[in-house]
Formats: structure tokens, sequence, C-alpha cells
């Protein structure tokens, strides 16, 4: 099974509401991949912010405290775009302890260029970037373990 029939399985299972899991296994060959279950934890959350304290002067009051940070946050990220992780595995910043690392805060990037590695089933992948721009925020960690597009970098485009 190449990186590619890999990442399409991946796909798959995070586009399936029904499916939470899929194993695969060959003669010397083993793969799961599970969705994370972050949802089921946020949805009780918000649930509790929901809820009004008191019946008419603090349904306004709660409904304006969450508008002013979402229009602030969209005006930021209008302008930035993503790069996010195309599989499960280990995030690195560089391909050694000893090496620099690929990209840095302020550095520019063009397609084609290594960003980061993940580590998967103990293969390294090189992830490359797929626009031109200037790397804005790191998002994640060396050495940290990654999910399915979750977001790495925000990228300023040229």
């Amino acid at each position: 099974m190449d990186i590619k029939e890999i990442e399409n399985l991946i796909k798959f299972v995070s586009a399936q509401k029904n499916v939470g899991e899929v194993e695969i296994e060959k003669k010397d060959f083993k793969i799961v991949i599970r969705k994370p279950v972050t949802q089921m934890v946020s949805a009780p959350q918000y649930i509790q912010a929901a809820a009004p304290a008191a019946p008419v002067a603090a349904a306004p009051a709660l409904s304006a405290a969450p508008e002013a940070p979402v229009a602030e946050k969209p005006a930021v990220a209008d302008n930035l775009i993503t790069i996010k992780s195309p599989m499960i595995g280990t995030f690195y910043r560089s391909s050694s302890p000893d090496k620099p690392l690929f990209v840095n805060v302020g550095d520019e990037v063009k397609p084609g260029k290594a960003v980061c590695i993940i580590e998967a089933m103990k293969l390294f992948n090189e992830i490359e970037s797929e626009i031109s721009g200037r790397i804005v925020k790191v998002l994640v960690d060396n050495a940290t373990p990654v999910e399915y597009d979750q977001p790495l970098f925000l990228v300023e485009p040229n």
C-alpha cells in the first residue's frame, strides 16, 4: 500500500459520518485509521454557554460577546492561507535534531518547498508548500502528533 492509497483511505474515513474506524491487514502490513472524537467534547461546552442564566438581559450580552471575537478572526484569517497536514503522524520541523528547521516565521515559501516532515508508520514524508507566501505562524510544536487536515502553518500569500 503506497502513501496515496493511505491518503485516499484517510479522506474516505473522514468523509463518512457512520464510519469511525477502518482496519486493513495484509501479509506483513496492518493499518488502522480512526476518526478523532473532538466533536463530542466541544458540543457540551457550547450547550452550557448557550443556556441563559437570566431571561432577557443576559441573552443580548451573551450574543454580543461572542460576535466580537468571531468578527475579528475572519478579518485576520481572510488574508492568511493555512497549510494543513495531509496525513496522521508525528510533526517534525527539521529532518533531524542537528539540522536547521525547514521554515521559520518570516521565511518565504514557494510551491514545492519543504516546510516540515510528518512521520507515519516509520516513513518520513516531506510536506511541501503548495502556495507562495511568507510564514506568519507555526501552529504545531516540534515532535508532536498531528491529525489529518490539522492546520500546521499560517501563510500570508504573495
